[in-house]
């Protein structure tokens, strides 16, 4: 359910005329919390591919069972998060529409040509992976290793594209915050691929590897961290600041995002990096869980108070004002 419209806050209050205080832009037709769990998957997908490419060339102690793991997760996308997809959009001959043309113009053709190069890539590196085993296919290898570059640059653009999107809406709290959006939703997705490869190599006994991970992921959240303050300092810079007051604001963004999917696993990842290694264990798999739990909770978040700050028109007329236009360069 979408949050009642209420009075607007922030420095840049709209006191103009409205038609009776009634929405002046509609919602987002999707379902949020279907959206949201496919921003996450293929964030979270095309953040650990990339990892898996990085560390394959790095070569670091036990790089084959990360590789792997990250070849594994990448699946995600083309198989849960692209269901997630076709059943926002009721039916696949929708989503095969989008196939037919590539408009360089429009983020939505851009995102779906890159779910497809990031797929087929990803299924090619991880079916030469799997299949060059066998002794009479091992030369399907060096092709797998090939794959590894354009599926980790798609998977790059993945984690963000989704926010590019967005912005390029009306909805006023995306379209407010492109760049620290994108930043925020990429540095996301490479902190849950840390923590989802972290737990992984736990499970595994691979501690000195988790640790490393934890260290990227620690270093991620602070990215995030930073990008988050830069959204609610523009969001109030442009009256939006009453989004964070809604339910959604609250609940997901500040509870969820901020709190359990941030500052949570900042303290724990730090507090487990200074601990000696067989006590930082617990520690370590508990901030790997709040970042997973928090980069969902980020996405539906976003998009929930998107469609609030839609529903005020005090905030969507206020924002659409000449001072918050672009500067002219």
């Amino acid at each position: 359910m979408h949050d009642m419209p209420g009075p607007a806050q922030g420095g840049s209050a709209y006191d103009g005329p409205t038609y009776y205080d009634r929405p002046s832009l509609k919602p987002a037709p999707f379902n949020t919390t279907v959206v949201g769990g496919y921003i996450f998957l293929a964030g979270l997908a095309g953040a650990a591919q990339m990892l898996a490419a990085l560390v394959r060339r790095a070569r670091p102690p036990g790089f084959r069972r990360v590789a792997r793991t990250g070849h594994a997760l990448s699946l995600l996308a083309p198989t849960l998060g692209a269901g997630l997809l076709i059943y926002d959009l009721h039916t696949p001959q929708r989503f095969a529409n989008m196939l037919r043309i590539f408009r360089r113009t429009s983020p939505m053709s851009i995102g779906t040509w890159v779910l497809m190069a990031f797929s087929g890539s990803s299924l090619a590196t991880v079916a030469a992976d799997w299949l060059g085993r066998v002794p009479g296919l091992r030369w399907l290898r060096p092709l797998g290793r090939a794959a590894e570059l354009p599926a980790a640059v798609s998977g790059a653009a993945l984690g963000t594209y989704t926010a590019s999107l967005l912005s390029a809406t009306s909805t006023p709290l995306w379209a407010a915050t492109p760049r620290a959006l994108a930043v925020r939703f990429g540095a996301s997705s490479v902190a849950s691929a840390c923590a989802a490869l972290s737990l992984a190599e736990r499970r595994a006994d691979n501690h000195r590897t988790a640790r490393d991970l934890d260290t990227l992921a620690l270093a991620a959240l602070g990215v995030e961290l930073a990008a988050s303050l830069a959204c609610r300092r523009r969001w109030r810079a442009v009256g939006l600041g009453a989004a964070e007051d809604t339910v959604s604001g609250k609940v997901l963004l500040e509870g969820g995002a901020d709190l359990v999917g941030t500052a949570l696993p900042i303290a724990l990842h730090a507090a487990a990096l200074a601990a000696p290694p067989a006590a930082s264990r617990r520690g370590s798999a508990l901030g790997s869980f709040a970042t997973l739990i928090g980069s969902l909770c980020l996405r539906i978040g976003v998009l929930e108070a998107g469609d609030a700050t839609a529903l005020r028109p005090r905030e969507s007329l206020g924002f659409a004002q000449p001072r918050n236009l672009p500067r002219q360069r």
